[in-house]
């Protein structure tokens, strides 16, 4: 075992604090929140139960990982919260002053449609 590479080994979690590993060093059964995502999962309210770290661009990175055993499936919105979130999004897109739907959010900074907030002088 290289040198860098036990000087993240704590799996027991006495240097640390929780159960730390290197890159690519965990054992089976932890995942990270990016993980359990791609496989449909979301860590569910349980404390992180260990670490990964490794030495990265400025300094020492850490990714925590959480058990897969606790981890619960993905809550999926009802049709009520569909539909809320395309009224939002949709209401994002509508100029208050023009009132037309536009193909893309307003600007916060314009508050209005970029037709709007600057005119073309129509050429006589």
């Amino acid at each position: 075992m290289s040198r860098v590479r036990a000087a993240f080994h704590d799996p027991d979690g006495a240097r640390y604090g929780i159960p730390t590993f290197w890159w690519r060093g965990a054992p089976p059964g932890y995942a990270t929140r990016r993980q359990l995502t791609a496989a449909g999962l979301r860590p569910a309210g349980q404390p992180v139960a260990a670490q990964i770290m490794w030495r990265g661009v400025g300094g020492t990175r850490v990714a925590y990982l959480y058990r897969v055993d606790l981890a619960r499936p993905k809550r999926t919105a009802t049709p009520a919260q569909r539909a809320a979130i395309g009224k939002a999004l949709t209401a994002r897109r509508t100029c208050p002053t023009c009132r037309v739907v536009r193909p893309y959010c307003i600007p916060r900074s314009l508050g209005e449609c970029v037709d709007c907030a600057y005119p073309q002088e129509v050429a006589a």
